[in-house]
């Protein structure tokens, strides 16, 4: 079995997403302390040409907190972040070709009312996997009884569901696995090199790479996944003004 390991993501990219669909079954980190200025209660989209953040107010607790304790900051019901973040992205995609394919769900998401940052990104996911006909089975660190930390902590998690191979991230990863204790494991670790693909995006400015997986989605829509695994050439369009 072929397992990633990742934290869970706020309206997630497309390596994330595509390092899913590569793996027989994906480990959501939800069980470790959550990461401030990353990624796991923010996102960028493309707006008027530039990289914009959508950010999801959190409670700021303990720096130890971790993700799964995480609660979303409701407590200024004028703030509204959530139908702004949807007004948002409105604006930045009124005139992709498929918004109006996708933006209901979108919607649902971002008005409703969330208590706890690791659900609304869980079900950011799961709207995004639909979408992109992604299949692999989800399984949460939370809720399989396992402890340790970084290296160690990984190597746990690849024995309880009985992994093989391990697919990490390129990048920070590097840093922290120690591959001999993966290999006295009998596990192997394969790293995932990211080829970013290049699509239409609405708009005059040069092609922004690394934003929310929304931005394939609402320009290419069906074709996205192809276009995610490398399996099809650019497509995308812009609606008519």
């Amino acid at each position: 079995m072929l397992v990633a390991i990742h934290q869970p993501h706020f309206i997630p990219w497309l390596g994330y997403l595509q390092r899913m669909a590569q793996v027989d079954a994906f480990i959501v980190l939800d069980h470790v302390q959550f990461e401030r200025r990353n990624y796991q209660n923010r996102s960028q989209i493309r707006l008027d040409g530039q990289a914009r953040w959508l950010t999801v107010p959190v409670v700021q607790r303990s720096q130890k907190e971790r993700i799964i304790d995480k609660e979303v900051d409701n407590r200024d019901p004028a703030r509204a972040w959530g139908p702004n973040h949807f007004a948002t992205l409105r604006h930045a995609y009124r005139e992709a070709g498929f918004f109006s394919t996708y933006a209901g769900d979108f919607r649902k998401l971002l008005e409703a009312r969330w208590q706890r940052l690791v659900e609304l990104d869980l079900a950011m996911i799961e709207v995004l996997r639909e979408a992109f006909g992604i299949r692999t089975p989800l399984l949460r660190s939370s809720q399989l009884n396992v402890d340790g930390a970084k290296s160690q902590l990984i190597l746990n998690l690849c024995k309880a569901v009985g992994a093989r191979a391990l697919l990490a991230g390129f990048g920070g990863s590097r840093g922290y696995l120690g591959a001999e204790e993966f290999a006295r494991e009998g596990i192997q670790i394969r790293w995932h090199q990211f080829t970013h693909p290049v699509y239409k995006q609405c708009g005059p400015a040069p092609f922004i790479p690394g934003l929310a997986a929304v931005d394939l989605l609402f320009n290419a829509g069906p074709a996205s996944r192809a276009i995610l695994m490398g399996e099809a050439a650019t497509h995308g369009a812009c609606a008519a003004a």
